[in-house]
């Protein structure tokens, strides 16, 4: 009993170690111009000359579950007016690109691994998509070109599905060989059907739970949406559908529409991403043994199959599956560099190794290898390769403030957080003149990281944060008030 209760102890003692280490790595991460996947990894690998670690299915669970999270946050903070405008390329990358970069990637397998076509393909298979995970964390903050950014983020939000059915798909023709190509294609269309569906609907039902329901602490709301997420990808998966687009799906529904306590919603969300991205990374950092990784034989293999996939795959891919929609010479070669590669690959890694399939450990470390690569090559470059083709815009700003709302339970009330955009009708006008709802009252404004205590003579200005408490039945007509835009003849006289 003592043992098993200082093993626990030890356990918990570890796992605080690791997050407050991770959280520290963030924060260098952005001084050494790292990606902090890359660093998570590292600690990781680093931990794994004291702590012998090899469960590849305890790895797959936990990456899974992070998955989920990470990929129902990156769905809350998309924003729909923007995704809209680039649907159609960013279904055509996570579908034609991830086939054409499974198959480029398969036939440089075939010779620089050895393996028969059926065990190449599953190697391109795994390392075919752009993840989610590296995407969201190294494009959070900067601020690239609206259209070019929702490309990125829908793409790799909605091609792991494609990757995992591929997966899948391949290890199952090697394992069962009388298996056939024409039913797991049918199978792939009626799992992004029901994914597709099922998130609609459990991200709508969310969002009615989540208006509806009256819980005691703000505290709730957060949990309670996670766990729609969760439910979300359960329930997708137990008809057979793709759990993590349907997860997506629902986050974009969440994110994109009026839900009570939002803020508390996405900030949540957000802590808990980062936490599952620590845990993730640092514990297929443990997964991967230093000693395998980095011998002679893996290192020349991973980097020329790493050139290959940076260089010609992923350009490739990128420029054949987006003819015709409009994106310039400069935009697609920043599409084709930032298809970065992070978790997903690793995590599918695992499926070979816990299928017993021939050459799985010499594939896990290849693909572990070309993940670092991509992470420190592309990755660490993203920011730079965007100012030189002119795709960043200026610098966005952000509140440097925490405002924490007390529980108002049942008082039917809640606090707006709204960023006054540069066409807003309400700017140069005093509080005195705008017509808020009745009971409406502006409780802080932050003006250029200062904060402002409003009068009715005080002028909203672009750029101002408006923290305004509201009754929640106003909560519709105030969100209109705010976003009304001036007219075009206005915004030419206020330029002049």
């Amino acid at each position: 009993m003592a043992e098993f209760i200082w093993q626990t102890d030890a356990l918990i003692l570890l796992a605080a170690i690791l997050f407050i280490i991770g959280v520290l790595t963030t924060k260098f991460s952005a001084r050494l111009g790292v990606p902090a996947l890359v660093l998570f990894i590292a600690v990781g690998m680093a931990l794994g000359h004291f702590i012998y670690f090899d469960n590849a299915r305890l790895a797959q669970m936990i990456g899974v579950l992070a998955f989920i999270i990470i990929l129902f946050e990156g769905g809350l903070q998309t924003n729909w007016k923007t995704v809209r405008t680039v649907v159609a390329p960013s279904l055509s990358l996570a579908t034609l690109g991830v086939l054409i970069t499974t198959g480029l990637v398969a036939a440089a397998a075939k010779f620089i691994l050895g393996v028969d076509w059926v065990v190449a393909l599953l190697f391109g298979a795994i390392v075919g998509s752009t993840d989610a995970a590296a995407v969201f964390a190294v494009l959070k903050g900067q601020n690239i070109k609206p259209r070019i950014a929702s490309t990125l983020e829908a793409e790799s939000g909605s091609n792991d599905p494609m990757a995992v059915f591929l997966t899948v798909a391949m290890i199952e023709l090697i394992t069962i060989p009388e298996s056939s190509m024409f039913s797991l294609i049918g199978s792939f269309f009626i799992q992004m059907g029901v994914g597709l569906l099922l998130g609609m609907l459990f991200g709508k039902l969310a969002v009615f739970a989540l208006n509806r329901i009256n819980l005691d602490s703000s505290g709730l709301y957060p949990v309670f949406a996670t766990g729609f997420a969760m439910l979300t990808y359960g329930i997708t998966a137990f008809f057979g559908g793709s759990g993590l687009l349907a997860v997506y799906v629902a986050g974009i529904i969440i994110g994109n529409t009026d839900i009570a306590y939002r803020h508390s919603v996405f900030r949540f969300t957000e802590g808990f991403a980062w936490m599952m991205q620590i845990s993730m990374f640092v514990i297929l950092g443990l997964l991967v043994f230093p000693d395998e990784l980095f011998h002679a034989d893996i290192l020349l293999k991973g980097l020329a199959i790493s050139a290959l996939l940076i260089f010609v795959a992923r350009p490739a891919a990128v420029y054949l599956s987006t003819i015709k929609m409009g994106y310039t010479h400069k935009e697609l070669i920043f599409l084709s560099w930032a298809g970065l590669k992070g978790a997903v690959p690793i995590v599918l890694a695992t499926f070979p190794l816990l299928s017993g399939v021939e050459g799985s450990h010499e594939i896990f470390n290849v693909v572990f290898f070309v993940v670092l690569t991509s992470a420190l090559v592309q990755g660490s470059t993203i920011t730079i390769l965007a100012e030189k083709l002119g795709l960043s815009g200026p610098e966005k700003a952000t509140p440097m403030h925490s405002l924490e709302l007390v529980s108002l339970g049942k008082a039917d009330a809640e606090m707006i957080e709204y960023e006054i955009e540069e066409d807003a009708v309400i700017i140069g006008h005093t509080l005195l003149e705008i017509p808020f709802p009745e009971g409406a009252l502006v409780n802080a404004i932050i003006r250029k990281d200062e904060l402002i205590t409003p009068t009715g003579n005080t002028t909203i200005e672009q750029g101002d944060f408006l923290y305004i408490l509201t009754k929640r039945k106003y909560k519709k007509e105030l969100k209109q008030l705010l976003k009304k835009k001036k007219l075009p003849e206005e915004l030419a006289e206020a330029e002049a």
